[in-house]
């Protein structure tokens, strides 16, 4: 007599796909899609397809997130090398005459069949490289190796910054030196450069009277990016040209008062007052109508994400996992941290969107890509310790 076996039914059968996900980081991230949704509804009701496309490139980036996740980390770690030598060969075309597209006198995108932005490519594949290298010379680490990683991450760096596009160059650079500095970099070699560069802010803003004129030449800096130091210091100074964001960004900003307009009566964001409000800008946008309550709501899904990501990190049972989680976490402070800051007149404006909220195809996708990264090394921790 033939036994008779019952397929077992669908939740059963899908059930090992979603065994071992993050709770709390689903939740965090799930908070911040929330607030990035509401946000791009306001900002781009009056902006053609905006919303619609940021729902959509959410979506792309959730299926990114999702098949990431199923990718354990030794699997990631064999992909390091090629993502890195591809994102630089993307980085090399766009620089070809002829091959990369220029916009708004910048040429950072490549038409692959679709548009891409290569740097953002960059932004997971030098962090991913320098953690594969470290776990690589984990058992006998020198001096010489911390140079190397260095070389490794200058090389993208250098080639972002030439299209020119300072504020992503900056990120892949942040992105690069926390994994050094997780790798065991002495803080003896941090502490003096940390405090070279605040004695350098402190110098440019004593010397703003004699360095933002005219005639005052800047030798390691392009011209426009002169102009947006000295726009930050004193954006009075051309208030309907260059210093038009800061000043309207910090009006939207303060008008939301504590508990803000409400949505959709922004008037600062509908009389588009503020530019770029569905990329750079929407934190601006986003202030105006929910004013400094939420701010914290946005501040607490951002730090609960980072705490969340740094466990992950601290957890992780190799070094490579350890260095990427750690990595892929403070890069997304970083980004955060800069977007707010620029918006909010304290740093210069350098063109970074706010994850989860700003508008972006290609920077959603890399931003899920990370989150999949992310989940991948709390999922085979988890999984682990089954």
């Amino acid at each position: 007599m033939s036994a008779v076996f019952e397929r077992p039914p669908l939740w059963q059968r899908v059930q090992p796909v979603f065994r071992g996900f993050d709770g709390p980081l689903l939740l965090a991230i799930a908070l911040l899609v929330g607030i990035g949704l509401v946000s791009m509804y306001s900002a781009g009701f009056d902006h053609g397809t905006r919303f619609v496309d940021h729902g959509r490139n959410m979506l792309l980036a959730g299926a990114v997130l999702f098949i990431t996740a199923q990718v354990p980390p030794h699997r990631l770690q064999q992909l390091a090398v090629p993502l890195y030598v591809v994102g630089v060969l993307l980085l090399v075309a766009v620089a070809l005459p002829g091959l990369g597209i220029t916009k708004k006198g910048a040429t950072r995108w490549l038409d692959v069949g679709i548009v891409i932005q290569p740097s953002e490519i960059s932004k997971i594949a030098a962090p991913l490289m320098l953690a594969w290298w470290f776990h690589k010379r984990e058992a006998q680490l020198r001096a010489s190796d911390f140079v190397i990683a260095a070389g490794l991450l200058l090389l993208p760096v250098g080639l972002v910054a030439k299209q020119p596009d300072l504020g992503t160059s900056l990120l892949i650079l942040f992105g690069g030196v926390y994994v050094i500095f997780f790798a065991g970099l002495s803080w003896r070699l941090v502490l003096p450069v940390l405090l070279l560069g605040a004695a350098g802010i402190i110098a440019l803003v004593l010397a703003e009277p004699l360095i933002c004129t005219p005639e005052s030449e800047w030798v390691l800096l392009r011209e426009y990016q002169k102009h947006r130091v000295c726009t930050l210091l004193d954006p009075t100074q051309d208030p309907l040209g260059k210093g038009f964001h800061i000043i309207q960004g910090m009006i939207a900003i303060g008008s939301g008062g504590l508990t803000g307009k409400g949505f959709m009566s922004g008037t600062q964001t509908h009389l588009e007052f503020i530019p770029e409000r569905t990329t750079d800008f929407i934190f601006a946008a986003f202030c105006e109508e929910f004013g400094l309550a939420g701010v914290l709501v946005l501040f607490a899904g951002f730090l609960f994400l980072i705490m969340r990501g740094l466990m992950i990190a601290a957890e992780a049972p190799t070094m490579f996992s350890r260095l990427l989680a750690a990595a892929v976490t403070m890069s997304l402070f970083s980004y955060a941290f800069v977007n707010m800051g620029m918006v909010s007149g304290i740093l210069p404006v350098v063109g970074v969107p706010l994850p989860f909220v700003s508008y972006g195809g290609t920077a959603m996708v890399s931003l899920g890509l990370a989150m999949g990264i992310l989940m991948s090394v709390a999922r085979s921790r988890r999984m682990m310790q089954s």
